[in-house]
Parts: C-alpha cells; structure tokens; sequence
C-alpha cells in the first residue's frame, strides 16, 4: 500500500526535478553577472577638449629675469625684506611635487620627499638660514602652483615649473635652472614611435602643464586627457585607459623607471625651461634667488645635485646658462 505524500516531501521531489533537468540540459537559469569595472580613470581625469595657450605666447622672454642681488649673510637678511620676514618664520614655504620620480617624489623607504628640485629648494633654505633642513615643504599640483603663490600659501615654487610669457601675468620667476625637451612615453609593443603616430590615439598630460598645448598642435589632433598628476598618466597608460603620455623626457623617464614595459620615443614637441615660481612684484625675492642659483651653478653643486638625481639622463649637460633683462 503506498504511503501519500506529505505536501513538504513533494515540494522537495519537484525542486529535485527541477535541479536534475537543469543540470542534464547543460544550461543554466542563473541571470548573467554584470561586474563593474575595476579599473575607473583616476579621480580628476577629464577630457581637455580646448588647447591652452601658454607656450605660443612670445609676448615676452619668459626665461630672462632680474639680475641677481648680493647675498647677505645666512640669518641676516636686509630688514623690512621679503628675505626677513621668511627668516623671521623660522621656515621658507616651498611648493613641490611628491609624485613626480627625479625631482620630487615620496621615498617610500625613508618616507621622506627627494629629488633635484627638492635640493635646490633646501639650497635656498642654506642660503636663507644657513640650515637645509630649515624648509616646509608642500604639496602643490600643477594646476595650482599659480593660485598657491597668488594666495600666499608658499613662498616658492620649486616644481618642475615652465616660464612661460602666460603666467608671468601672475607669478614671477627666476632664471632657468633647467631645460627639458617635450617627448612621448609609450609600451614598448604600441607601434607609436613618434608623434604623427599619436593621430587618432588618447594621451595623458597633467593638468595644469604646458604639455597639452603641442599635442593639440599636431597635424591630427588626438584624444587628450588631462589627469592631476603624472603618476596619475603612469596608472592610466599601464590599465589602457591612454595610449601614450606626453610630457617632459625628465619626468618621462621617471615614469618609465617605474616600468620596464615603457618607453620614451620621438623627437621634441617642444621644450620647456625650468624656474623657480615668485609672488608677483617682488624683485628683491627674485634678485636674492637668482642669486643662490649663481652660486650653485658655479660652485658645482648644480653638477653634484644632477649626478646624484638625474644620471639615468645620462651625462650632466651642465646648467642652462642665465638670461637677466635688468
């Protein structure tokens, strides 16, 4: 005689069904997984979709400044001075770059920010106070190195920072103490090897830099991104996001010293020339800094600052020589 079945015991019998026919029909009722992507563009990346107008501007000769002024001795500066007052804070306000590999990046094995620029800045801070290490460093992107001299937040600029006619409307500068020449940075198994390659292609450049300015310039124009920094390019061409990055060759090779998949092709785009960054009007600022950078050029630290820093360059090819108007 057979037992009827409990209303439970028959739902589990048609769920046992249901799994059997399932599994022998070799498909699967289960709804497709839709994963995010894992990868997003850093924060800040946009589309730069207008050509900046910086390096076009011959208005002026960017690179020649204000004669260089005596320097006074270390912790006694002329009163009533720019020099003073920072000697009276017990510290010089320097704008840097911690993401930029070579001249100023986070050793993360000290923890201690370093690079060329960084030594120059300290060589300012020994001139100032007659210690290196009397010096407030402070992070500043590039997009915000002008608004952080405008509004007082630093007393340099000491970043990679181009002179250039555009923003002499708003900061001064000092001579040049370095000249880098504009490249391309690509993997190696990309195809692209010089600029006319980058038609139709995506590339990175900083917000903020002179280098955007160039590659809408070319022939055909790529996709440009603009990203808040360089180790912001550095991830997005290493997840496919870019094709190529486009900046200075200095920070190029710091970025392809991070990955040995990359590398620096093309001729110059153009060339950009390093200057210290100075509130605007402040000549007797201006004078004393050249003033270090004579000394450093001729005294052979500016070589010794390049054999320890930049090497991987190659040769030293010795400081640019200074340009002064008055």
């Amino acid at each position: 005689m057979s037992r009827r079945l409990s209303p439970f015991e028959a739902a589990v019998l048609v769920g046992v069904a249901a799994l059997v026919t399932a599994c022998g029909s070799g498909t699967s009722t289960r709804a497709p997984m839709t994963l995010g992507r894992v990868n997003p563009l850093p924060p800040g990346a946009a589309e730069i979709t207008s050509a900046p107008h910086q390096r076009g501007d011959k208005t002026c000769d960017a690179t020649a400044s204000l004669r260089p002024g005596p320097l006074a001795q270390p912790g006694s500066m002329p009163p009533g001075s720019a020099m003073a007052k920072i000697v009276a804070n017990g510290r010089v306000r320097v704008g840097v770059e911690q993401n930029t590999y070579l001249f100023g990046f986070r050793n993360p094995q000290t923890g201690q920010v370093e690079g060329f620029d960084i030594d120059l800045a300290r060589e300012i801070a020994r001139a100032l106070f007659g210690d290196p290490e009397r010096i407030e460093l402070r992070t500043v992107p590039s997009a915000e190195r002008i608004d952080a001299l405008r509004d007082n937040e630093v007393d340099l600029i000491v970043n990679t920072f181009s002179a250039t006619c555009e923003r002499a409307k708003d900061v001064d500068f000092s001579s040049v103490y370095y000249v880098s020449a504009q490249r391309i940075l690509v993997a190696k198994n990309s195809g692209i090897r010089s600029p006319d390659d980058l038609a139709g292609k995506r590339v990175c450049a900083a917000h903020g830099s002179t280098s955007a300015e160039p590659l809408f310039a070319l022939p055909a124009r790529p996709t440009v991104i603009g990203t808040t920094s360089w180790t912001d390019c550095l991830a997005a061409i290493q997840q496919g996001h870019v094709d190529a990055v486009s900046t200075d060759e200095t920070i190029l090779h710091g970025l392809a010293m991070q990955d040995a998949n990359l590398e620096v092709v093309g001729d110059p785009l153009g060339r950009d020339n390093y200057a210290i960054g100075l509130p605007k009007g402040n000549s007797e600022l201006v004078r004393f800094v050249n003033g270090v950078l004579d000394r450093i050029r001729s005294d052979g630290t500016w070589d010794r600052m390049y054999r320890t820093r930049l090497s991987v360059l190659g040769p030293s090819p010795g400081p640019p020589a200074p340009r002064y108007r008055e």
